[in-house]
């Protein structure tokens, strides 16, 4: 199925990763698709990230912490979360900027909430 957020649709490095197990994004890689990837873990996660376009080792770092909070393993063939975007990465951090961009908020990749803000009161 295609990318649906704002933020991956139409990218074509990101919609072969949703499909395509060669075109997993792994460390190392440099473009606009990682800086995507990037700008994602920081406002899903809150990763400490720069968003430079490099999937350096703090990137991998992201990507790891981001699947093991969510448990994103493919148990075919792993036991624990690696630090590579594949087809199950892709989908669940596109899954998640959905949510944010239709106004919702995802708690750690579990539960979906509405947005809040527009229900606080005002201070006096």
């Amino acid at each position: 199925m295609a990318l649906q957020s704002k933020l991956f649709r139409g990218d074509p490095k990101l919609e072969s990763a949703a499909v395509s197990d060669p075109a997993h994004i792994v460390p190392g890689a440099t473009g606009p698709h990682v800086g995507k990837i990037q700008l994602a873990l920081i406002q899903l996660d809150g990763a400490s990230i720069t968003q430079d376009s490099v999937f350096g080792p703090a990137t991998a770092a992201a990507v790891l912490a981001y699947k093991q909070k969510r448990k994103i393993v493919n148990t075919s063939y792993q036991t624990e979360a690696d630090n590579i975007v594949g087809k199950m990465t892709i989908a669940a951090l596109d899954r998640e900027m959905l949510a944010t961009e239709n106004g919702s908020v995802r708690l750690c990749g579990r539960k979906e909430i509405p947005n809040v803000d527009r229900f606080m009161i005002p201070r006096l």
